[in-house]
């Protein structure tokens, strides 16, 4: 039986997180587009509801509301779903994921943007994406391998 926490502590290396881009783009894709369509219907439903007390708005009102619930439950499935993958959705604006990885033996996050062709960056845990440097300080050293051991070699020329 597996463990709904093993899935999301996954560990990927480069390679393993750009072979599953393609899924997660068209998901997280899914994601920004009805997150953005949440946004502005939240917005037209507070100004209905303001409004409500006429009734030629109620029936909009509870449709809506009804659309709007069915919505949030589809993007809540969109973000299980990258879970699943091993993925942690950090921004549905931006379209912003994290795959966790080991960087001399600590976790840390390889990161990248909808807008991105693939993995080219990565920050620690607590960095955030103002921490983001680029995978090729890595040189391929990022290693996810299911025995845990990485050899990080030592080149000071990264400029």
């Amino acid at each position: 039986m597996r463990d709904e926490g093993e899935q999301a502590r996954q560990l990927f290396t480069v390679e393993e997180a750009n072979l599953r881009l393609p899924l997660v783009k068209m998901i997280v894709q899914d994601i920004v587009t009805l997150f953005t369509d949440l946004h502005d219907r939240k917005e037209r439903l507070t100004e209905l509801r303001n409004r409500s007390e006429q009734s030629e708005y109620r029936d909009e009102v509870e449709a809506m509301e009804t659309e709007l619930e069915t919505d949030i439950e589809t993007l809540d499935a969109f973000v299980a779903e990258l879970h699943d993958l091993g993925v942690e959705l950090k921004d549905p604006v931006t379209g912003l994921v994290d795959f966790r990885t080991l960087v001399e033996g600590r976790e840390a996050y390889l990161c990248w943007k909808l807008e991105e062709d693939e993995i080219g960056w990565w920050h620690e845990l607590d960095a955030g994406v103002a921490g983001r440097r680029p995978v090729s300080e890595l040189q391929e050293a990022v290693s996810a391998s299911s025995s845990g051991s990485l050899d990080v070699p030592n080149d000071s020329d990264a400029s």
